[in-house]
């Protein structure tokens, strides 16, 4: 990493107040060119909960002082009810939300410093955000810069997977919102106000679970803010960028693939990280001089080739024996000037005669797992940390049907979503089918290439629940995440099929065993040929502004991840450091610490023992300055209701400022 000390413009930094129609006031930091009155410059605006004053501000600090020491004004700017902006937050991607920052961009174009031309970027909420705002069209912003975003808000998000609750994320990220919804504003910023606007705040807390849970099919609730709805809605130029590693990879295909207007596509090796930061796995690239050039082009009419490059860039990853994390993943660029790309051929594998053998026209197998199948899974938003990707899947595969295909007589390599065409049927209504695509090499070791989920009711279509017909087989199609990958010769492609999938997938109730007919299921592979890579890749190394001068404390001595079985009970139980960050010392004397835990339990014969379990406590000093927030979220279900618990406990000075409990039971109606 190179850090970045001397710009061609001096950079200095003022807080202000974005004002909003119905008087609420949102909070901005701008690193500014210190002569932009007189030379006025662009605005890049990132838009965020996640606190700047902060939980963001190391990360703030690499990138907003390195776009203004290139000419523009780069702007952090704080959600509506969230860090030191007013209001109240209730909810993520709001209709309120998405019209502030629509807000916030017009106002940041009528700036004197600024040109009238605006440019948005994030990671996550912020790549969500920066598309949500673009379909709006506020005539000002010309190009944002998605990472690690998605386009589908109900299927390729924290809440659902394949028509199924996704069980890690939607109690453990409810929890998290929970926490960082309980927080107040910071004296320093908004003055004596600090208490009366988190007395609103904690007044107004609601788990957001809970609404997520009241729509359990893809109705309006998830249209709304879903891009895929309407991709001809925008017009601004988009840069869209994703890694393998991450769970939102696929947008960047459909976004390359359906977008009317200008539109560059990057998938690398990375995980739920900006492609600058050093975290696992790598190689990381000089991001910000990417995303300069594309300011560059957009915003300042700068002829630099922008452009110029193929409409995808995608890292496709060498094999690599099974690993929690990779300092580096192997690899090379390939480029594509269409998507899906002309070079790809499809591959068909039948189901039938992998094991060694041919099983005969018609012949069937039983696919009936155990339920804590999946706890090998890894992290579903692997961040960089030691223990986020899947382990050896020896074990999952034990307890999943396994369908091997022969020794590959040579290399096949593979780009683009694969998918598995099963012919089933299921003995009870409800039911789950999950199918990984894994790497066996010729000692056993198994890697995890590719995986993906379908609830059986949502066959269909997402927007509906349709019970199965027991004694009626048909033919389903499992669509699997997106890849870039190498299958070496000598090694086997293992397709492995399950009912449970612990905690990513909540346990459907009626625990179904499936018949599939292997004769007529199918792995379909995106074949790439060898002698298609396309253009050459190169980017710079890594730069960025120099580092926030913060002080880590002192981390627990735990595992991040910590899988435990009670063999009296049959109850298996993964443990969780989600490991965020930790605690840390700012510059400007906040003291703040963090302690995050997430536990999902179930009994490897009973769908109805799982159990998902979300608890935070966050402390913030500063010289009289003393609060501390704790949360705790549950949730369980029974056959016809999921059932949630929270708490959240706020105090100042050791003094209870609001204690909110709450208890709701919410019918299954889909998940």
């Amino acid at each position: 990493m190179r850090y970045r000390e001397d710009f061609a413009r001096d950079v200095e930094v003022r807080e202000d107040w974005i004002p909003m129609a119905d008087g609420t006031r949102l909070h901005a930091r701008v690193w500014l060119p210190a002569d932009a009155l007189a030379d006025p410059v662009p605005a890049l605006l990132e838009y965020l909960p996640y606190r700047k004053g902060d939980w963001t501000s190391p990360r703030d600090a690499q990138r907003h002082p390195y776009y203004a020491g290139h000419g523009y004004a780069s702007v952090r700017v704080d959600l509506r009810g969230s860090g030191d902006s007013e209001g109240v937050m209730l909810d993520e991607y709001a209709e309120r939300e998405t019209a502030d920052g629509v807000a916030v961009v017009e106002w940041l174009a009528a700036q004197p410093w600024c040109t009238g031309r605006v440019g948005m970027f994030g990671i996550s909420w912020g790549g969500f955000n920066s598309l949500q705002i673009a379909a709006r069209r506020p005539e000002a912003l010309k190009a944002i810069v998605t990472v690690c975003s998605a386009d589908d808000r109900y299927d390729n998000d924290v809440h659902y997977i394949g028509g199924s609750v996704l069980g890690i994320d939607m109690a453990g990220w409810s929890g998290t919102m929970l926490a960082f919804t309980s927080r107040p504003p910071d004296p320093v910023t908004v003055g004596d106000a600090w208490l009366p606007m988190w007395r609103e705040r904690l007044d107004a807390l609601e788990p957001f679970v809970h609404t997520w849970l009241d729509h359990q099919t893809r109705d309006e609730y998830w249209r709304h803010g879903s891009v895929c709805e309407d991709y001809s809605a925008i017009d601004a130029a988009v840069l869209a960028v994703g890694g393998w590693a991450d769970p939102y990879r696929d947008t960047v295909l459909r976004l390359v693939e359906h977008l009317p207007g200008p539109v560059r596509g990057l998938l690398g090796p990375w995980a739920h990280q900006y492609p600058d930061i050093a975290r696992p796995p790598g190689p990381h690239i000089g991001f910000l001089q990417e995303t300069l050039r594309w300011w560059d082009h957009w915003l300042k009419d700068a002829d630099n080739g922008a452009m110029d490059t193929p409409r995808l860039r995608s890292w496709v990853q060498e094999p690599v024996p099974p690993a929690t994390a990779y300092a580096e993943r192997p690899g090379r660029w390939v480029t594509d000037d269409a998507w899906p790309s002309p070079a790809t051929r499809w591959c068909e594998r039948s189901l039938g005669g992998s094991d060694g053998g041919d099983r005969g026209d018609g012949a069937t197998v039983t696919v009936h797992s155990p339920q804590h199948t999946g706890v090998d899974a890894g992290r579903f938003f692997p961040y960089g940390n030691a223990t986020d990707l899947p382990p050896d899947q020896r074990e999952e595969d034990g307890r999943s049907t396994c369908f091997d295909g022969e020794p590959l007589a040579e290399r096949v390599e593979i780009l683009g979503r694969a998918r598995v065409r099963l012919r089933l049927d299921a003995d009870k209504p409800r039911g789950t089918v999950i199918v990984r695509v894994c790497d066996v090499a010729p000692d056993g070791a198994s890697t995890l290439v590719t995986r993906g989920v379908l609830n059986l009711g949502s066959r269909y279509g997402r927007d509906r629940s349709v019970p199965w017909e027991p004694g009626t087989p048909e033919d389903v199609e499992v669509e699997l995440t997106g890849t870039g990958y190498a299958f070496p010769a000598g090694h086997r492609i293992r397709v492995a099929v399950s009912t449970a999938y612990w905690p990513w997938v909540w346990p459907q109730p009626d625990d179904p065993a499936l018949t599939v007919w292997p004769d007529r299921s199918a792995l379909l592979l995106p074949v790439r040929p060898a002698g298609t890579d396309g253009a050459p890749v190169e980017f710079a190394e890594p730069e960025q502004a120099p580092p926030l001068a913060v002080e880590l404390g002192a981390s627990e001595d735990r595992p991040e991840r910590l899988v435990s079985h009670d063999v009296g009970t049959g109850e298996w139980v993964l443990d969780v450091d989600p490991n965020y960050g930790g605690s840390r010392t700012y510059p400007n004397g906040l003291v703040y610490t963090e302690k995050a835990r997430e536990r999902y339990r179930i009994r490897f014969d009973d769908p109805l023992s799982a159990v998902a379990g979300s608890e935070w406590e966050i402390t913030m000093r500063r010289e009289d300055w003393d609060v501390s927030v704790r949360t705790s979220s549950e949730m369980t279900a029974t056959a016809d209701h999921f059932v949630v618990r929270s708490t959240a406990e706020a105090r100042s000075g050791g003094e209870v400022v609001a204690t909110r409990r709450w208890h709701r039971e919410i019918p299954r109606t889909a998940g």
